[in-house]
């Protein structure tokens, strides 16, 4: 086959090996960003229990033993999860928004600690009993 050229080019990327910097040296010129604010354990733990029950009414998951091997926990741990949607949905409000800056007062609120509260039928004692327990 003479006259014929054959010309191959092959491009390829080579990303960064890791720990090598790429762009400026000087930190000093970059804007510090500041650390996005840490949202309470028990605020996440509710947004995913209405994130659970939205998947349930929604029959992605057959039920909460579903949800459970999903997750790799044990049923008891799903059902004490959404077990928080029994609050009163003003407690619910409060402990969603904890987070947003409001102060310490999320430091205290724990998901053990409002447990209980869960098992009480009536909000008005809930939410008496959440007073008790954020003062």
């Amino acid at each position: 086959m003479k006259g014929i050229d054959q010309t191959l080019q092959i491009e390829i990327t080579i990303p960064p090996a890791k720990g090598r910097r790429v762009g400026p040296r000087n930190n000093s010129t970059l804007p510090k960003v500041p650390d996005p604010p840490r949202i309470p354990r028990i605020a996440r733990l509710i947004a995913l229990a209405i994130k659970f029950q939205d998947m349930v009414d929604r029959r992605e998951v057959r039920d909460y033993a579903d949800l459970a091997r999903l997750g790799y926990v044990s049923r008891a741990r799903i059902t004490q999860i959404m077990n928080l949607l029994n609050l009163a949905p003003d407690i619910q409000e409060q402990i969603l928004f904890l987070g947003d800056g409001s102060g310490e007062q999320h430091n205290q609120i724990r998901e053990p600690t409002v447990r209980p509260l869960t098992q009480l039928v009536e909000w008005d004692a809930q939410r008496m009993q959440f007073i008790r327990l954020t003062r």
